[in-house]
């Protein structure tokens, strides 16, 4: 087979993946046997369980935190943000671990979705080129006439893809989006010159890194990062979930709240290696070592306590309106994007 029609092979599967829920195996998410247990069942769709900016969601689950609060949870899996919020409002699933920014496009959408555990303060994505062309892309204003990764078309990755050309004067129409989802999909296309950068996160990071397939363009992993790159912290990862199942379902909420962020604790006093052991071994595609090292670098994006940063929902306002012709003249009510009602209590 040639190697364009393998790398077309690989593409028509993870287009099939996008398309079915849970395309991603969740046993490994899941393996504490809380089939068995009564009380509360919650589906919670991932945007990748093995992502390191989800990590707090199998976490919680690997420590037995959904368990100690009598929650059966069940975590589903889908390659890109955006389909996991298609599940979450056909009501095939009750939350989503994602992208708080979803929540802003839906609201001028007419749909009410909420965040209530803030995962992150920043987007822990970072905007690597191929070694091929990283002499023709040393920054944002080099994006015109690129073909740049996404995980999907309308995600997270697509929406920071388009601010950052539109911020370096490059005009969203100039730039090809292709929708590559992550890990070895990504990798394949960064190899094949199927794209020219893109924009992901870890380990498929450490995994580029390591085997010289391209290198760091722009890195929002740090506050500083974040900061420098969209001009404030950008909350990110986050529980987030549809408004009028939250208020009809508080003690539930409560419950998935109380686990969290106890979670997002544990995380704050522990060392890499330590989280690292409490993960599926399956997530350390690229060897432990450098599973680690991508924990090492993402853990400055996470919350210690799970709270919205004050100024944040401003700041991705301010990206979206940037360059997405929906919420360019919307009126956007911030405050119902997100709650803390539920983090506090649990603080």
């Amino acid at each position: 087979m040639r190697t364009s029609a393998k790398f077309s092979a690989l593409v028509v599967a993870g287009a099939m993946c996008l398309s079915l829920s849970g395309c991603a195996d969740e046993s490994s998410a899941d393996t504490s046997g809380n089939e068995s247990l009564k009380g509360d069942v919650v589906k919670i769709m991932v945007g990748g369980l093995d992502k390191v900016i989800y990590l707090p969601a199998v976490l919680t689950q690997r420590l037995g935190y959904f368990q100690q609060e009598g929650l059966t949870v069940k975590l589903l899996s889908e390659p890109a943000g955006v389909q996991a919020t298609t599940s979450l409002l056909s009501d095939d699933v009750q939350g989503v671990v994602g992208f708080y920014d979803h929540t802003l496009d839906l609201q001028v959408k007419g749909k009410k979705v909420e965040s209530v555990v803030q995962l992150a303060q920043t987007p822990g994505e970072v905007e690597v080129v191929s070694t091929k062309a990283a002499g023709d892309i040393v920054s944002p204003k080099d994006f015109k006439g690129k073909k740049l990764g996404v995980t999907g078309l309308g995600s997270s990755t697509d929406f920071l893809t388009k601010y950052l050309a539109v911020k370096n004067g490059v005009d969203i129409s100039d730039v090809t989006p292709v929708a590559v989802g992550a890990g070895q999909t990504f990798l394949s296309a960064l190899e094949k010159g199927a794209i020219d950068g893109g924009m992901t996160t870890d380990p498929t990071v450490a995994q580029v890194l390591d085997k010289n397939l391209g290198k760091v363009l722009v890195d929002m992993r740090t506050p500083e990062g974040s900061k420098a790159a969209l001009g404030g912290l950008y909350p990110a990862s986050s529980l987030y979930m549809r408004s009028d199942w939250v208020n009809s379902n508080k003690e539930t909420v409560q419950k998935l709240a109380n686990a969290m962020v106890k979670t997002l604790k544990w995380m704050s006093e522990h060392t890499p290696e330590e989280i690292a052991e409490q993960m599926p071994a399956d997530y350390a595609k690229g060897g432990k070592d450098l599973y680690v090292k991508s924990i090492r670098s993402t853990l400055p994006m996470f919350t210690k306590d799970g709270v919205m940063p004050a100024d944040g929902p401003k700041t991705v306002l301010q990206v979206l309106k940037s360059f997405n012709p929906n919420l360019k003249n919307a009126s956007v009510d911030l405050e119902k994007t997100y709650t803390t009602e539920f983090v506090k209590k649990a603080g």
